[in-house]
C-alpha cells in the first residue's frame, strides 16, 4: 500500500526573493560602508556577502530538490534541500564565530563611526532584511529555517546598528556596537546550533518526531485486525516530508476482501499525518519475515 503527498507549494520562490534581495542589499552596503568609512558596516558586508552565498547554493539545492524521482534517485531529490540546510548551518556557525572574534577585540579599542550614515543604513537593513525573513517565515522545510535563520541575524544585527547609531549621535560611547553584535550574534549562535542538531540527525536518519511515531503506532494496533506491529521506521527526506513503512501482523488469516478493506482504513487513519510515503506490508499469523535478522 503506498501514498504520496507532493507538496503544495514551492519555497524555491521565497529563496529566490531573499537571495536576490540579499544579494542587492550587500552591494549598497559595501558601497555605504566605504562612504562613511565605518569598518563595522564594511564586516557586516563581507558576512552578508557571504550569506547570498548561501542563500544562493540552498536556491540551486532547493530548485534541484524537487525533479520527480527517478531509477537513480527512487525517493526523489527532496535530501538535496536538506544538503543545503546543512551546508548553511556551517556556514553560518562559522561566520557567527567569526563576527564574534572580529566584535570581542573592539571592547579594548572601540572606533567611532559615522553615526548618520549609520542611521540610514540600519533602517534600509532592517527593511531589507525583514522582509526577506518575513517571506522565508512562511516556508515549512529544514532549509528555509535554516535560511531565515540567516536573515533574521542579519535584521537583528542592523537592528542593532540602528540602535547604536541614535545613540552616538547624542553620546560618544562606541563600545555599545561590540556589546551589542556579541550579543545577538550568541542567540543566533545558540538557535542556529539546534536547528544544526536537527539536520544532523535527520541525515542520519533518525525519527523526526517521537510523539508522532507513538501516535501512530497507537493507531494501528488499535485496529482488532492487528495483533502486533514490527518494524516500523519513521525517517525524513527533509525536515517536512517524513516515510513510514511497518509489518502489520494480522490477528488471523482472511481473505483478500477483507486485507483489501483493512488497508483502506489503515489509508484513512494515517491521511490527517500527511506522510509523502507509506508502505505497509500486512502479515499473517506464524508467518517468518524476511527481514527479522534486520
Amino acid at each position: 500500500m503506498h501514498q504520496h503527498v507532493h507538496p503544495k507549494e514551492s519555497s524555491s520562490q521565497r529563496i529566490g526573493w531573499a537571495f536576490f534581495l540579499n544579494v542587492g542589499f550587500t552591494i549598497i552596503e559595501f558601497i555605504g560602508g566605504l562612504l562613511i568609512n565605518s569598518t563595522a558596516i564594511m564586516a557586516d558586508a563581507v558576512h552578508d556577502l557571504g550569506d547570498s552565498l548561501s542563500i544562493g547554493l540552498s536556491w540551486l539545492l532547493n530548485r534541484l530538490s524537487t525533479k520527480r524521482a527517478n531509477e537513480s534517485y527512487t525517493y526523489g531529490y527532496q535530501r538535496f534541500s536538506l544538503l543545503g540546510a546543512l551546508i548553511n548551518g556551517i556556514v553560518l556557525i562559522v561566520g557567527s564565530i567569526w563576527i564574534l572574534s572580529e566584535a570581542i577585540p573592539r571592547l579594548s579599542d572601540p572606533q567611532m563611526p559615522n553615526a548618520e550614515g549609520m542611521l540610514g543604513l540600519a533602517i534600509f537593513g532592517v527593511l531589507v532584511n525583514g522582509f526577506a525573513a518575513y517571506k522565508l517565515s512562511q516556508g515549512k522545510s529544514l532549509n528555509e529555517r535554516v535560511l531565515n535563520w540567516h536573515l533574521l541575524e542579519d535584521v537583528l544585527g542592523w537592528l542593532a546598528v540602528l540602535i547604536v547609531a541614535i545613540v552616538l549621535m547624542f553620546a560618544e560611547w562606541p563600545i555599545l556596537d561590540p556589546i551589542l553584535s556579541i550579543g545577538f550574534t550568541l542567540f543566533i549562535l545558540i538557535n542556529v546550533a539546534k536547528n544544526f542538531i536537527t539536520t544532523i540527525r535527520i541525515f542520519l536518519q533518525a525519527t523526526p518526531d517521537e510523539a508522532l511515531r507513538e501516535e501512530i503506532i497507537g493507531e494501528l494496533t488499535s485496529l482488532d485486525a492487528v495483533r502486533e506491529i514490527h518494524h516500523l521506521h519513521l525517517w525524513s527526506l527533509d525536515g517536512e516530508n517524513h516515510v513510514l513503512t511497518a509489518h502489520l501482523v494480522l490477528a488471523e488469516a482472511i481473505e483478500l476482501a477483507a486485507q483489501k478493506n483493512i488497508k483502506k482504513v489503515i489509508s484513512e487513519q494515517l491521511d490527517k499525518y500527511e506522510l509523502a510515503h507509506t508502505t505497509i506490508e500486512l502479515e499473517y499469523p506464524q508467518e517468518i519475515c524476511r527481514d527479522n535478522d534486520l
